[in-house]
């Protein structure tokens, strides 16, 4: 099978303080790294959730992107829904949509030579 982008969005708890979390994103990392190839982790630090979840109002918000075989996914999600301190998980395939590629560098194209030709 080959790899495939991902993007991983991880929701982690602030209720017990904000000096696990550090640990928590690296051992995230750590993950990916053993199942993949991790390209960067971003954090987006402490933010005000859309809607309480588990009664917080509040989560540190990471996300991760990185490549890795189909069935890593499934198992990283498996993974952060049992950890304690990570209350929510989104992990989606990142297509690569040649098409819409494609008309922007067309329309680069000519915006180039219609600049040229003026």
């Amino acid at each position: 099978m080959s790899m495939a982008k991902y993007e991983a969005v991880v929701i982690f708890s602030v209720k017990n303080g904000e000096d696990k979390i550090p640990a928590l994103v690296e051992k995230f990392k750590a993950l990916i790294e053993a199942n993949g190839s991790l390209d960067s982790v971003n954090e987006w630090g402490k933010r005000r959730l859309a809607y309480p979840i588990n009664y917080e109002n509040e989560g540190y918000y990471a996300l991760y992107t990185f490549e890795a075989e189909p069935e890593f996914p499934a198992e990283f999600e498996r993974i952060v829904n049992i950890t304690d301190d990570a209350i929510r998980t989104l992990v989606v395939k990142v297509e690569h949509n040649t098409e819409v590629n494609d008309k922007a560098a067309e329309t680069e194209e000519a915006a180039a030579e219609a600049s040229e030709t003026e």
